[in-house]
């Protein structure tokens, strides 16, 4: 597909950095040998940053897309620490002390997300998901048309209300910043100039559309972003 023929080999597939895992382990107690589950890795960007937080745990990591954890395998090497596979975020196995899900809660929904990883959690255990979000009432209709598909997308409140509702109580949230979004495109905008000199119409549409994404962003970034939630069982 030609969306996956622009995000191949990127360092991201989404806006994010290690500061936000550094932030999200530690709003809590986890030890040295934590369990951590990264529940769509994607091509493994987070999994360095998660076992700086854990140095002697083991994070099991997986993606439904097996040439991203082809990705993340060369990223990784062979360290003992790390077990990658292709799988599925609904049945993520267990149990464990951290869930982190970056940007793809998304796909199942807050409530059903949580509600699902509850049983793969260790007594105590943790969740910590990204999320889009609203910043506010003012929502320009070139952002509200990019997120149009997403039709359940809320606000701060909105998500804490979904948390809660699933049984869970928010230990702590966190804005990404505008480092993790400009990191992001700017990847994206460098791949997209190469791949546009050789690029067929269906390519040339996923770029086109990238290219709005970006512009919106750059436009009304202060409008929406993603929180980032620490949440635990109730």
């Amino acid at each position: 597909m030609s969306f996956y023929t622009l995000f191949r080999n990127l360092t991201r597939e989404g806006p994010g950095e290690a500061a936000d895992v550094a932030w999200a382990t530690a709003q809590v107690d986890l030890a040295r040998d934590a369990d951590i589950c990264d529940v769509a890795c994607g091509s493994g960007a987070d999994i360095t940053p998660l076992l700086a937080a854990c140095p002697d745990g083991h994070v099991t990591a997986f993606d439904k897309q097996p040439h991203f954890v082809d990705e993340a395998k060369v990223r990784i090497g062979d360290d003992p620490r790390v077990t990658l596979r292709v799988g599925d975020m609904a049945a993520i196995g267990g149990p464990h002390d951290f869930i982190w899900c970056a940007g793809a809660v998304y796909f199942l929904g807050v409530g059903k997300a949580l509600t699902l990883w509850r049983k793969a959690l260790k007594p105590k255990g943790v969740i910590a998901f990204s999320e889009p979000c609203w910043w506010g009432d003012q929502r320009a209709d070139r952002a509200q048309n990019l997120w149009a598909d997403y039709d359940v997308m809320t606000d701060r409140v909105g998500i804490a209300t979904r948390v809660n509702e699933a049984g869970y109580d928010t230990i702590a949230t966190r804005r990404l910043s505008a480092t993790a979004w400009d990191g992001y495109y700017a990847a994206l905008e460098a791949r997209s100039a190469m791949l546009r000199v050789d690029a067929d119409q269906e390519l040339l549409a996923v770029l086109d559309e990238m290219a709005e994404e970006i512009a919106v962003w750059r436009a009304h970034g202060d409008e929406y972003g993603y929180l980032l939630s620490v949440v635990r069982p109730q």
